[in-house]
């Protein structure tokens, strides 16, 4: 029996500008799309954003999300959910309605069978010094809310779950079809880890990461996957709790990322960008990688 091409399914994660959310979701022609806008975006947005959308598009039910919450986890396992039972991809990437494509489909398909049992996540090990004093134990240690992109934090340490291996990591991420499997059978077999986690601050830069670097919840998860970032983020040195939307003076570092001279892996995705800001610039990636030629030709 032929086994089939690598391909993977995409989870976007989505709350504002229609327009974009339209163009990233041509541009990942022909890969399946699971696309999740958030419950608080007015109906109007809403509208503009799904109506029309191709039936390679599915939308996942909504909820409320928001900046450092725990709904941010329950949005992409449901993603995972809905990407393993509905298609036979071999890899589930996560992407912000933010994101772009840096690659064609044939590209990101090559890297994939490339990697074909391997996942793309940078996870680290906690507590790590980027991460502040406590090199971001805290976050778990203490129960949080967030209100206002602001955080409030109940100061009475708790116990931890034992077992685990507390790690951090990006949530974008491009997971193998058994480790988004093991992510999913985790969220729903450990009421104690949905528990701890629910009042952790900014929770998707450590649930799935910990799982993930858990043995006895993702087996070999340690051999394998690739220690790298598919998307390049255009951070800068300005203290920020998001990264700066790109524009056209940023060609020159967006496609210069594209490509890595040592022989690694490319970066085959970006963020973030806006039609508002970054038009000009998605139309050279268009042109550069060849992405959405049959809607440009009409």
């Amino acid at each position: 029996m032929a086994i089939s091409p690598a391909v993977p399914a995409c989870v976007v994660l989505a709350h504002q500008d229609p327009a974009h959310v339209r163009r990233l979701v041509e541009a990942l022609d022909p890969f399946d799309v699971f696309l999740h806008c958030d419950v608080s975006t007015p109906e109007s947005v809403y509208r503009a954003m799904v109506d029309g959308l191709p039936d390679r598009v599915r939308l996942l039910p909504r909820i409320r999300t928001g900046w450092a919450r725990w709904e941010n986890v329950v949005v992409e396992v449901a993603g995972y959910r809905a990407a393993l039972d509905g298609t036979d991809a071999t890899h589930v990437a996560v992407l912000t309605g933010s994101d772009y494509p840096l690659a064609d489909a044939a590209e990101i398909r090559a890297t994939l069978e490339a990697h074909r049992e391997d996942s793309f996540v940078a996870t680290f090990p906690l507590p790590d010094p980027l991460w502040g004093r406590d090199g971001g134990l805290a976050r778990l240690r203490y129960r949080h809310w967030a209100w206002r992109k602001h955080m409030l934090r109940l100061p009475i340490p708790r116990r931890l779950p034992s077992g685990v291996v507390l790690t951090g990591g990006s949530q974008l991420k491009v997971l193998a079809r058994r480790h988004a499997t093991a992510v999913v059978d985790a969220f729903d077999g450990r009421p104690d880890l949905v528990r701890t986690w629910r009042r952790s601050w900014v929770a998707d830069e450590t649930f799935v990461p910990t799982v993930l670097a858990t043995p006895a919840l993702t087996p070999g998860f340690a051999d394998e996957h690739v220690q790298h970032s598919l998307w390049w983020i255009g951070w800068d040195d300005s203290r920020r709790k998001s990264p700066p939307w790109l524009g056209t003076a940023d060609a020159g570092r967006v496609l210069e990322r594209r490509t890595v001279p040592d022989g690694g892996l490319p970066h085959l995705f970006a963020r973030k960008f806006s039609t508002e800001r970054s038009t000009e610039l998605l139309d050279l990636i268009d042109g550069a990688f060849a992405l959405r030629q049959d809607v440009v030709r009409s």
